[in-house]
């Protein structure tokens, strides 16, 4: 047996067993966590408890598109920084090859 033929195996058990096991741990999740009457894994919730988690939602989100937006605007940086040098070179090579 070849090594790539015992990874497309292992690739192939992989595939099969992950739903499998994404669906047991959807049906065990519920039953795990429905202890003390319904109140969930905090305690008791009143209104400001609510309200303070959808603040922290609220907050949530558009500082993670902000940080995502940052993210990528570095590595497009990056990119431009690459392709220039890339050119550069490309130019400098270019003249040292007009021979004789």
């Amino acid at each position: 047996m070849t090594a790539r033929s015992i990874r497309f195996r292992l690739m192939r058990r992989a595939r099969m067993a992950l739903p499998l096991a994404i669906a047991a741990l959807l049906l065990i999740v519920p039953a795990a966590l429905g202890f003390d009457g319904g109140q969930g894994t905090y305690g008791e919730t009143d209104d400001k408890i609510v309200t303070d988690a959808g603040f922290i939602v609220i907050a949530f989100f558009p500082l993670l598109i902000l940080l995502l937006s940052l993210i990528q605007w570095r590595l497009d940086k990056r990119k431009e920084r690459r392709k220039m040098a890339h050119k550069r070179l490309a130019k400098d090579e270019a003249a040292w090859r007009g021979g004789w």
